[in-house]
């Protein structure tokens, strides 16, 4: 009997055990699930705040990006005046010094091209008006009417070309020589401010110019001298063909009027 109620109490035991445990079951399961919601809620909100500060920064982001410009410009021009208040006054003229020799060198080189090139362009002009007034010269007397005229218009549009490209040269010369000028008083400012590698450079930029002007203006003025000698050749020429002309007349009026007698 005694066995009986042992097994009985310990059947009522593990039967109270499994009831307990099938009612903490569910107890289980709530807080489970209550810890899943949790964490889920939590996972929900930090998703929330995750793409909330992503805008935020996007939004940053883009607003720096539309300013970037002028943050830019502001962040270069803070050092660069920043720096320029602690230069001296020496070195903000050899500054300037540098600029104005670089300046007046780059007009230098251009005006000189340009004179060069209106040089040669009318010395070219030239020895064809030359060569257009002998070729006339050497056949007075011997074209028919229509071929002299089409030489002497040849010979007249040759010399206006040859004044167009006259009026081009003293242009450029005028401004050539105003560039040396500048050139040779922005030497003497980068010297006098202590810039001397400058002033020197400039000088020999000078120099090197000049050369290059002396050479295309002796061309042209050698080439002046050989029209001005065909001009008086030419004149030569003329009244030995009209004196010609005249003696051929008088021959022919004697041989007329011996002819009559």
């Amino acid at each position: 009997m005694q066995a009986v109620r042992q097994c009985s109490t310990c059947a009522v035991r593990t039967m109270g055990q499994r009831l307990g445990s099938q009612r903490d079951v569910p107890s289980r399961r709530g807080a489970a699930c209550s810890r899943l919601l949790s964490s889920s809620h939590s996972g929900v909100l930090l998703s929330t705040r995750m793409t909330a500060n992503r805008r935020l920064a996007q939004g940053k982001e883009c607003a720096h990006t539309s300013a970037a410009p002028l943050s830019l410009s502001h962040l270069c021009s803070t050092p660069s005046i920043q720096q320029t208040e602690h230069l001296s006054h020496d070195a903000l003229i050899r500054r300037a010094t540098l600029l104005l020799t670089d300046g007046t060198g780059t007009l230098l080189s251009q005006s000189t091209y340009a004179l060069v090139d209106a040089l040669e362009a009318y010395t070219k002009a030239v020895h064809t008006r030359i060569a257009l007034q002998r070729r006339y010269m050497t056949s007075l007397g011997k074209l028919t009417s229509a071929e002299e005229d089409s030489l002497q218009q040849a010979i007249f549009e040759q010399k206006a070309e040859v004044n167009e490209h006259l009026d081009e040269c003293k242009r450029f010369e005028t401004t050539w020589i105003k560039a040396v000028n500048l050139c040779k008083i922005a030497a003497e400012v980068a010297y006098a401010s202590g810039s001397e590698q400058a002033s020197v450079t400039l000088t020999a930029n000078i120099q090197l110019m000049q050369s290059h002007a002396d050479q295309a203006q002796q061309a042209a003025a050698a080439v002046d001298k050989k029209l001005a000698e065909t001009k008086v050749d030419e004149i030569q020429r003329m009244a030995e063909y009209v004196a010609s002309l005249e003696e051929a007349d008088e021959l022919e009026i004697q041989d007329a009027y011996l002819r009559e007698d």
